[in-house]
């Protein structure tokens, strides 16, 4: 009796139907991927790295300047700017954590190769007065030391950080917008970001080229940069600092954009002025002393 046998298979086709079938689906969701824009599981494995968190210490010694005394008598005057209450009676605390706070990245923008969505800004502590009104002190590294640098009416730092799930929440400075990052997603916290991506978020990828257009070209060197039109950090702008540095003395809230003339600090321009629709220059450096937040 003669046997027959089944050809040899190919080296195209090697192994078993089942195993050809499989190999024949996996390719088939590839390019399905592919035709719907889904990222192949490689380049989710490359979405950026969130930005390190700030060390232990840094946080105590920002803790220990927003609770200090004489923030605390600036604080009782800063909530009786208005009248609402007296500054004796104003009994400014401290509550709640010590956060940070991430903004969206100039090197990120220009499409850096593994640059991070965000990067840190300052540190975040929330005051509250004796009639329960809220202000956020805003505390980053000058001179050395962990200082105040800015407090801002409200408490959007340490609520938006509350809000995260697990990833990186950072602020898009420019229309006051709220994300947290996780992963290769991008993910919106309020109105102004789910206006800006969508209600169910996007890719890192996608928000790049979003954010690359609205900024690419105002970044610190551009030539909108060089015309001073970055929130009004030209020329014109002379004698800013000096104003600041007064408010700073005397507790008295500065109209926002005004800066302490300091280019070496971290806090930018673009997070100074936060919650203003302008298009400010990211990476502009310069705190503002004792800002009134923008109302939405």
């Amino acid at each position: 009796m003669t046997e027959h046998r089944a050809p040899a298979a190919s080296a195209a086709g090697r192994g078993t139907p089942a195993r050809r079938t499989a190999i024949r689906a996996a390719a088939t969701g590839t390019l399905a991927a592919a035709l719907l824009g889904l990222a192949p599981q490689s380049a989710l494995a490359a979405a950026p790295a969130p930005p390190p968190a700030p060390a232990a210490s840094a946080v105590t010694a920002a803790r220990a300047a927003a609770t200090a005394p004489d923030t605390l008598a600036t604080l009782s005057r800063f909530f009786a700017r208005d009248g609402a209450v007296a500054a004796a009676k104003a009994q400014p605390r401290i509550e709640g954590r010590t956060v940070p706070v991430y903004v969206l990245s100039p090197d990120f923008v220009r499409g850096k190769a593994g640059a991070p969505v965000s990067r840190l800004e300052f540190l975040a502590s929330t005051a509250v007065s004796a009639d329960g009104r809220k202000a956020s002190v805003w505390t980053a590294p000058t001179g050395g030391a962990w200082k105040v640098v800015n407090i801002a009416t409200g408490d959007d730092e340490a609520r938006f950080s509350a809000a995260g799930d697990g990833g990186t929440v950072f602020q898009e400075p420019q229309i006051n917008a709220w994300y947290e990052q996780r992963g290769d997603r991008v993910r919106p916290l309020d109105a102004e970001a789910r206006k800006a991506v969508g209600a169910g978020g996007t890719t890192v990828a996608a928000y790049q080229k979003r954010v690359a257009k609205a900024y690419g070209d105002k970044l610190p060197g551009s030539a909108y940069d060089r015309r001073g039109e970055a929130g009004g950090y030209g020329p014109e702008a002379a004698g800013a600092g000096d104003v600041a540095a007064r408010a700073a003395t005397d507790g008295q809230p500065v109209a926002a954009g005004a800066t302490t003339g300091d280019s070496s600090g971290p806090v930018t321009a673009a997070s100074a002025v936060a919650g203003t629709a302008a298009l400010l220059a990211l990476g502009l450096s310069g705190a503002a002393a004792l800002r009134r937040r923008h109302s939405r």
